[in-house]
């Protein structure tokens, strides 16, 4: 489906409004078709988390559009939530050159695939999304032979229905956006597509895995001044403190949001905020109810 022919065969003779106006009508599709696939969605994070609260690692895989849209979710992660690099990781065809250059010799190579899945060191705890939209690429075909044959938990996010990769995964999430405007380019809908899901994907294991409270990033790393004071708004908001209480908080947890929302909300010290938060998996929340529940012994 993602190669067939959209019915705008006088595409080349309209003028640039008419296409765009296509265009835009045909992106409208989009959402509706990741909508259908909520279910698969949902299964697909509970495998990511569950992954996460082990120790595992999220991987994505893919070539071409696929592989950089992978890239891109990943390299997003670290300053977003806090994780390490290792986390979620990014794997494309070609190696990290292909970012910039197209390899499309690469995809055609299954045991590339299964080569870059073994050096990563893919192993039972962790889950690796094959992208592809095509569904029949054969370098993603073997990374998630490969990733099975080790035990991980497998994801196949594909734009075709009843595609091959099916046989490949434990989870299918087949957002069906139908033929491109310009045909066989699948870095348009089907592109877009794999993009919302691969923010639904990691955005949300992301907030099961406690790197949320409200809806504030609380964990987001302040490596430069943007950074910073985006920090600070985020401990305003989550508190309701004067701009002198979170800069004075932020400093007494080294420029970290999250305890500092701990210390502030909780009305304790850097360490015991901490202490907090590390007992209860990172949950802000979580941390917060476990404050209450010490004030007590704390009084007597």
């Amino acid at each position: 489906m993602t190669e067939g022919r959209s019915p705008y065969t006088e595409l080349d003779a309209l003028s640039t409004r008419e296409i765009l106006e296509i265009i835009n009508l045909e992106d409208r599709k989009v959402p509706e078709a990741v909508g259908k696939e909520i279910p698969k969605i949902e299964r697909a994070v509970e495998l990511i988390v569950g992954a996460f609260a082990k120790g595992g690692r999220l991987f994505y895989i893919g070539a071409g559009t696929s592989g950089r849209l992978g890239v891109l979710d990943a390299s997003e992660c670290p300053p977003t939530f806090g994780v390490s690099h290792d986390l979620v990781q990014g794997i494309i065809a070609g190696g990290d050159a292909a970012l910039r250059h197209s390899s499309e010799e690469a995809e055609d190579r299954p045991e590339g695939g299964a080569q870059d899945i073994a050096r990563a060191g893919v192993g039972p705890d962790d889950v690796v999304v094959g992208i592809a939209a095509s569904g029949r690429t054969p370098y993603v075909l073997g990374a998630l032979a490969e990733a099975r044959r080790r035990g991980a938990a497998t994801v196949a996010l594909v734009c075709n229905p009843k595609a091959e990769i099916e046989a490949y995964a434990d989870v299918v999430i087949a957002p069906v956006v139908g033929p491109e405007v310009l045909m066989g380019s699948t870095r348009m809908k089907a592109g877009t597509a794999q993009k919302l899901v691969l923010n639904m994907l990691s955005t949300t294991a992301m907030i099961r895995s406690g790197k949320a409270y409200s809806n504030l990033m609380v964990d987001l790393q302040a490596a430069n001044d943007k950074l910073k004071v985006r920090a600070l708004r985020i401990i305003r908001l989550a508190t309701g403190c004067t701009q002198q209480e979170a800069e004075e908080a932020f400093r007494a947890t080294k420029g970290r949001a999250k305890p500092a929302i701990v210390m502030l909300l909780a009305g304790v010290g850097a360490e015991k905020a901490e202490a907090l938060l590390e007992e209860a998996g990172g949950f802000v929340r979580r941390a917060l109810e476990l404050a209450k529940a010490h004030e007590p012994s704390q009084r007597e």
